[in-house]
């Protein structure tokens, strides 16, 4: 029987390499499908994954667009079912199919979608696809000048620098003179509100290192600025009053965007012990100034605030990207 197997197997084999070398993309194409359903019953994955690799790129390669997204599809499916861990190579590998496919495919989003389903199988700390994932896809998208798709997978990738670049580029491009710290304050807010300061650090560090329109700093000459970067320190410290301080006294340029209040809320409860908000309330700082005055001064038992809304800065270019859920 295992012989049998073998030699019908290699007979599609032949048929394949046939197929391929006359050009003949829709048999080859079954030929591969064939091979897919033969080698999952034989639960050969190995040799499998390296086949319909190979064969996606081809199909792919040879603007068969449609055929080789399906065999991307089957990639994926393959990975799964063998339960294969998530390494640099096969993340490499997933982002230069992803690329090849092309973004006017529909079968792309298909497979981005079984992909970083795979990738957060067993993480339950990335519920939404692994970090390397989320970064391969921004960086493809980046250079297809999707900022928008760019944006969601960067946000949650741990690779601050490169999309502090690209926040760099959107703005120098498309932004207003007036927007140039609006574009990264949202982008670290968003970060902490994902739990992710380091991440947050970075793209701070790089964007405000980067723009040519940011003079070196600290200290900044816009306040927004400086605002994000003594609120980077007063989380690595855990002190609520200084928090609290900030926020009173950089309320005028927090105003300046009505998302930042909520984000803020959001960042009091997770680094600073704050409870979630009750209704009717007086809002972040008369929260905070309320919970300050009630604990005596003391920083470890304060109350108050609300989640964060997840629309981006009212700002007119920024408007153009994307929103995303930040709970």
């Amino acid at each position: 029987m295992a012989a049998r197997r073998s030699g019908g197997v290699q007979r599609v084999l032949d048929k394949l390499e046939a197929s391929v070398n006359a050009g003949n993309f829709y048999e080859a194409h079954q030929m591969y499908r064939t091979l897919y359903f033969r080698y999952s019953n034989q639960e050969k994955y190995k040799e499998l994954l390296e086949l319909l690799y190979s064969g996606a790129k081809l199909l792919l390669h040879n603007k068969q667009l449609t055929s080789g997204a399906d065999l991307c599809n089957l990639y994926v499916d393959v990975l799964q079912k063998s339960s294969e861990p998530v390494t640099e190579e096969l993340v490499q590998k997933l982002s230069e199919l992803y690329g090849l496919i092309g973004p006017n495919v529909p079968e792309r989003d298909t497979f981005l979608a079984n992909a970083m389903r795979w990738s957060a199988k067993g993480s339950p700390e990335y519920k939404t696809g692994h970090p390397l994932l989320h970064k391969a896809v921004a960086q493809v998208s980046w250079r297809e000048k999707n900022y928008v798709v760019a944006r969601y997978h960067f946000l949650h990738s741990n690779d601050g620098s490169n999309f502090a670049m690209m926040l760099v580029e959107i703005h120098t491009r498309q932004g207003y003179p007036s927007e140039v710290d609006l574009f990264i304050t949202q982008v670290v807010l968003q970060y902490l509100c994902l739990q992710n300061k380091t991440t947050a650090f970075d793209a701070f560090h790089w964007y405000t290192l980067k723009h040519p329109n940011i003079k070196s700093g600290p200290p900044y000459l816009l306040p927004l600025l400086n605002f994000i970067w003594f609120l980077l320190k007063a989380i690595e410290s855990g002190k609520l009053p200084v928090f609290t301080l900030l926020c009173k006294k950089y309320k005028p340029s927090i105003d300046r965007d009505p998302t930042y209040n909520s984000y803020l809320n959001k960042i009091a409860q997770i680094f600073f012990g704050l409870p979630p908000q009750r209704p009717r309330n007086q809002g972040l700082f008369g929260n905070l100034m309320q919970l300050f005055n009630d604990a005596g001064h003391d920083s470890d038992s304060d109350n108050e605030d609300t989640s964060p809304r997840t629309s981006l800065p009212q700002s007119r270019s920024s408007q153009k990207m994307e929103t995303e859920d930040l709970d």
